[in-house]
């Protein structure tokens, strides 16, 4: 008898020692008053529909008040009944649950943890399936129970369970499964989803439809027991269908675009943040619009294939687009390449290269500002300059190899005349020009030597398209944007940006180069361009051999950018110019991006006459017929216009 009454003692004393040995191990609850669990951060289009989801946990958010009242009461009647009567730790359930799972056949197994057991266990213990770990679980339980109230502990359960399908809490199931909030769900579609956390694999309804169902059923008759529901209304919910929503899949077409938006939250917020913020990002994003490009690309690439049947052997060539609007420097559109999944690099953004003639607006448009008029004459001859080393010469030459003798300022842009531009810009200066480009948003370096005038120096699409919209903007330069605001899981504003305009050019110069480049399209190097139903203006742009096409071009309300070329640089082909390769596809983004734009003619400002001008002696004229051009002039016309045609 004393060796049974000592051995009790023992047994007793060791199990305190455990006990406490324990406890001691048991981390603290105090996080659970901040609970801040990582959270799904969304991208939105512009007219606010979501375009990707960047998390580390898919989860969403959610109060009890912004869930149906029955959806609570799905999960009390499936996991845990007497979750309002027990202290955290219910010994009624856990020993009803091992008599059913003993007994019972249906394959609908009861666990023994409550709620608060299943938060202590998600938010504060490893998962590991040991004695000890459920002896903490237990006096967490406890502890939590007495430390908060009992419709905090189920919130946090409801936003923190696992269901699945990677999806955590309750409201990113419901857009997971359902494709709809969780406050839209209905009966039956709540009762399935209050079934999957006690085994989310088992219960998949995607793959293991037929046991999904069966657990339904069990939680909608439970529902029925605890006298949330009739038998009535649970019948009627196993029998409705359950409406699947298409699960959100990222677009391929999108990567380009979305890659910029997550590089430059990161960049600002940190990776952190960004995929555990539960941030909202509305971005410029317009999905049609994107659409149209990733047809365009298509179409511009197949073009060149069809072109170059016989000679295949370099592969296809790389191409990149970027939209924007000229008033707000919205971004709507971008691809960065023909292929995300083939190559992430985005040629838009990253890639610099030789714009060519595409650079020679910024030179037109300062002499412009400076008095010359599109009667501006210059002689356009065979010119020999010092080269780039001491005792070397360099002979630049129009891309026809011809020289075409007195030429108006009107025919050097629009005909794209190599030794005309270059003379302009030694009458205006570098320093101007170079001014212009990086008041209109040229950051990128610009050699300040006089072969800039054939745009050797090299940009970015996104940089020489943001650029052009102040030409369509009445001069005014306007930053490219793909961001629209940002807020965080507290709906604290983090960014909201506006249009932010400043005046690079006159509105008269930048509308006399607007009149110019429509001229581009109608008569010269940009005439594959041709045929939308709103004025159009844009200018072409080719490199040495060919090796870079260009196109970038505008209406009143979209001005869009085309590139094409190889990554590594070789040539495209013979003839393959900025108007060949490019501007077709610049016609067929537009030619489709503009049936949802408003259709509007480019508006002289005040100070601007359109006026006949002889095209021979680029003189204004009373002539309205013969060699005859209506030409925008500025209401002051300086005396002498002719340069260097005296000379």
């Amino acid at each position: 008898m004393l060796i049974l009454v000592i051995g009790g003692l023992l047994t007793s004393s060791i199990a305190a020692v455990l006990a406490l040995f324990i406890s001691l191990q048991i981390p603290s609850i105090r996080t659970l008053s901040d609970y801040r669990p990582p959270l799904t951060t969304l991208v939105l289009d512009r007219k606010g529909a979501v375009v990707d989801r960047i998390f580390q946990e898919n989860r969403y958010l959610v109060t009890l008040a912004d869930l149906p009242e029955l959806l609570p009461k799905a999960f009390l009647a499936a996991e845990d009944a007497r979750f309002f009567q027990h202290g955290g730790v219910d010994a009624w359930s856990v020993l009803r649950a091992l008599v059913n799972n003993l007994t019972s056949g249906n394959h609908t197994h009861q666990g023994g943890s409550t709620i608060t057991q299943q938060v202590a266990r998600s938010l504060l213990l490893t998962p590991e399936k040991t004695y000890s770990r459920k002896v903490k679980e237990a006096i967490l339980a406890y502890r939590i129970d007495r430390a908060f109230d009992k419709k905090e502990i189920l919130a946090i359960y409801l936003n923190q369970i696992y269901f699945g399908e990677g999806a955590y809490g309750v409201e990113a199931a419901a857009r997971t499964y359902f494709g709809r909030s969780a406050r839209e769900l209905s009966l039956g579609e709540m009762a399935m989803l209050a079934g999957l956390p006690q085994a989310p694999s088992r219960y998949a309804p995607f793959r293991h439809f037929d046991l999904a169902k069966k657990r339904q059923a069990y939680v909608l008759n439970r529902m029925a027991e605890d006298g949330y529901i009739t038998p009535t209304a649970a019948r009627k919910a196993f029998n409705q269908p359950l409406l699947w929503g298409p699960p959100l899949a990222r677009k391929p077409e999108h990567q380009y675009f979305l890659q910029q938006i997550r590089n430059l939250v990161q960049n600002k917020y940190g990776a952190d943040l960004l995929a555990t913020g539960g941030l909202v990002i509305r971005t410029s994003l317009d999905q049609e619009m994107q659409a149209v490009a990733v047809q365009a690309m298509r179409y511009g690439i197949a073009a060149w294939q069809a072109r170059h049947q016989d000679d295949q052997s370099t592969g296809l060539p790389q191409a990149a687009l970027v939209a924007l609007e000229p008033r707000s420097g919205k971004i709507r559109a971008l691809m960065g390449g023909v292929d995300f999944s083939g190559s992430q690099f985005d040629r838009a953004v990253q890639a610099r290269r030789q714009p060519g003639s595409a650079f020679k607006p910024f030179i037109y448009a300062i002499a412009l500002e400076q008095g010359m008029t599109p009667g501006t004459i210059l002689l356009d001859e065979p010119l020999t300059l010092p080269g780039a080393k001491a005792g070397e010469v360099w002979q630049p030459e129009n891309y026809s190899g011809e020289h075409y003798g007195p030429t108006t300022l009107r025919d050097g842009l629009i005909h794209s005349r190599n030794i005309v531009t270059i003379k302009m810009l030694q009458q205006v200066g570098i320093k101007p020009v170079v001014a212009l480009a990086r008041r209109l948003g040229i950051a990128s370096p610009l050699t300040p030597t006089l072969s800039l005038a054939l745009g050797t120096s090299e940009v970015s699409l996104l940089e020489l398209t943001g650029a052009y919209a102040g030409f369509a903007n009445g001069g005014k330069a306007i930053a490219p944007m793909f961001i629209d605001s940002i807020t965080d899981a507290q709906d604290h504003v983090l960014e909201e940006n506006q249009p932010n305009q400043t005046q690079a050019l006159s509105p008269q110069a930048a509308f006399q180069v607007t009149h110019l480049m429509e001229k581009v399209i109608l008569e010269g190097t940009g005439r594959q361009a041709q045929g939308l139903q709103s004025a159009a203006a844009g200018k072409t742009g080719t490199t040495d051999s060919n090796m870079d096409a260009w196109f970038v071009g505008y209406t009143p309300n979209l001005v869009t950018g085309v590139w094409m070329g190889f990554d590594r640089k070789k040539s495209l082909g013979r003839l393959e110019t900025g108007g060949r390769a490019a501007a077709p596809v610049w016609r067929y983004f537009m030619g489709q991006a503009e049936t949802a734009l408003p259709k509007e003619e480019f508006v002289a400002p005040a100070g601007i006459s359109i006026q006949p001008m002889n095209l021979e002696t680029g003189e204004p004229t009373e002539e309205t017929t013969g060699n005859v051009s209506l030409e925008a002039f500025r209401q002051t016309v300086p005396e002498d216009k002719n340069g260097e045609a005296d000379q």
